[in-house]
């Protein structure tokens, strides 16, 4: 879409679908017109679109955004779906909706304070929820009881304000740490403590692999993933036993909802890890992605490597591993800029295919569908790495080209994944290869562009005039926010996609209040 689109015909649901794929990086007020927008002119679909992207997106910053203009609504039923979602924030992202909507949105209803007393009580009432809290997020927490002139309980108030901590706390242990002087006292109280990692290492001198167990120990499996780099420096990797306690977290890290799916492969690249160490936090990554979502329809993938498309060619590499690992149709992928190259990654001991429908394509071809058998061995990432090897930015676009050679071989798919900055040049052009694949092989395949680069959306607006039903997307070098492309994959059209949303039942708040909670 062009800034020239008058604001009666912009697909606002599209927009602020399309916004997933960008993280905000805290830079909030840039996503905040957009968010007002949705909520304005679709309130009903903004109501409904975020629990939905609570239990199903990657970037939190989106979070607070949806939590910080639901609760600041106009309508009661939206304020009370803010309020519940605010509750299940981290409490640096309570405190970016409360500061969102002072100082951004301008409002400061009684709904958020109330929401806001409600999750400090809670805490209160838990005291090894609260301590662990005042530990990782101290600044926080006093910035939401002043801020919002909440009255702290008597722990709260100790280990906030007095700095007199109970003994009890974890607090109260990091002043111990603090003066402790054997590895070996310094390794009990982080583990009787349960002081968090990233805090402990700010009060140690020297590591020991004694302390290396005891940080471990403490640490979360999103964490341990986030300090590897940490952790191979002091010489973690090289102890079989605190490798093996690495293990056990990483291991851990699949079953855990909290931990970022794009962050495994960041790791890996950050860390230069060994092989063994790669291969589980390539199945962490493939075991996150799985959980979300089944993509059924059969898919390909189509990535532009002419001049210019590098960043497309490691965009498609990403896609492509994502989609691989939850899709259980078939999933093509091809590289293109004047012909097109059928991608294919090698995969040790891979069951091919399972019987499945024969389509009549072109001459009265026929093709077997070779969707991976259910438990049989997926691509990894480093699989992918290695089919897209030698694929380099280099010659013109015919976007059809892919599409063409499919038509050619009977190739059926029901979606096509573009990633391209839409810049097509040379025949066979998409819109006359999408007109003929549909007319021979007989089916009408939607198209996702994931726009990568510069800006010819004539493209897209050809497509739409031929009919083809599309949805756009602007990367900006955000990789953790692509996992926000599966669902939408997932869904068998646009249309079905936001009556998903939209038939997704509202949460609610609890009907009493509980205690000094609410004030």
């Amino acid at each position: 879409m062009t800034n020239s689109t008058p604001n009666t015909e912009r697909d606002v649901r599209m927009e602020i679908l399309n916004s997933f794929l960008t993280t905000p990086h805290r830079k909030l007020d840039e996503l905040a017109p957009l968010h007002a927008e949705a909520l304005e002119r679709d309130p009903l679909f903004y109501a409904h679109l975020a629990p939905w992207y609570f239990e199903r997106g990657e970037v939190r910053d989106h979070k607070v955004l949806f939590a910080a203009h639901l609760l600041t609504s106009e309508y009661p039923e939206f304020r009370e779906v803010g309020w519940v979602l605010l509750q299940g924030l981290a409490p640096f992202e309570v405190a970016r909706v409360v500061d969102h909507a002072k100082r951004v949105i301008g409002k400061s209803p009684r709904v958020l304070r109330s929401a806001v007393a409600h999750y400090l009580g809670t805490r209160e009432r838990n005291p090894r929820q609260f301590d662990g809290a005042a530990l990782r997020a101290r600044t926080h927490l006093k910035h939401l009881y002043a801020t919002l002139r909440i009255k702290p309980g008597e722990r709260a108030q100790a280990s906030l304000f007095d700095g007199t901590p109970p003994e009890d706390s974890p607090l109260a242990a990091l002043k111990r740490l603090a003066k402790a002087e054997s590895s070996e006292e310094q390794a009990g109280i982080i583990l009787d403590g349960k002081i968090p990692s990233t805090t402990a290492v700010g009060a140690l001198r020297h590591v020991t692999p004694a302390l290396l167990v005891a940080l471990i120990d403490a640490m979360s499996p999103q964490e341990v993933i986030n300090n590897l780099g940490m952790l191979k420096r002091r010489g973690a990797m090289d102890n079989p036993e605190v490798k093996a306690l690495i293990d056990d977290k990483l291991k851990a890290a699949g079953a855990d909802r909290r931990v970022s799916t794009m962050k495994a492969k960041r790791a890996m690249k950050a860390a230069e890890l060994d092989e063994e160490t790669e291969k589980t936090l390539t199945a962490v990554m493939d075991r996150r992605v799985a959980e979300k979502v089944e993509i059924k329809r059969p898919t390909a993938l189509f990535v532009d490597k002419s001049g210019s498309m590098t960043e497309a060619i490691e965009v498609a590499k990403q896609l492509a591993a994502l989609i691989s690992a939850v899709v259980t149709a078939e999933f093509r992928v091809y590289a293109f800029d004047t012909v097109a190259f059928e991608i294919e990654p090698s995969v040790p001991d891979r069951k091919h295919t399972l019987p499945g429908k024969v389509v009549s394509g072109l001459m009265g071809a026929e093709r077997e569908d070779s969707r991976p058998e259910p438990g049989g061995k997926r691509p990894t990432m480093s699989e992918w790495e290695q089919a897209f090897k030698f694929i380099k930015a280099n010659g013109g676009t015919s976007i059809g080209a892919p599409l063409a050679m499919m038509r050619a071989k009977g190739v059926y798919a029901e979606q096509i994944v573009l990633v391209t900055d839409e810049g097509e040049n040379t025949a066979p052009f998409f819109r006359d290869a999408w007109t003929e694949y549909a007319r021979e092989v007989g089916v009408s395949p939607s198209v996702v562009i994931v726009h990568v680069g510069g800006a010819y959306h004539q493209f897209g607006t050809d497509l739409e005039r031929r009919g083809v039903e599309l949805m756009r997307y602007d990367f900006r070098g955000d990789y953790y926010s692509l996992p926000n492309v599966l669902p939408l994959l997932a869904m068998p059209s646009r249309a079905e996609l936001v009556e998903q949303i939209v038939a997704r039942e509202l949460p609610r708040r609890p009907t009493a209040p509980i205690g000094a909670a609410t004030p």
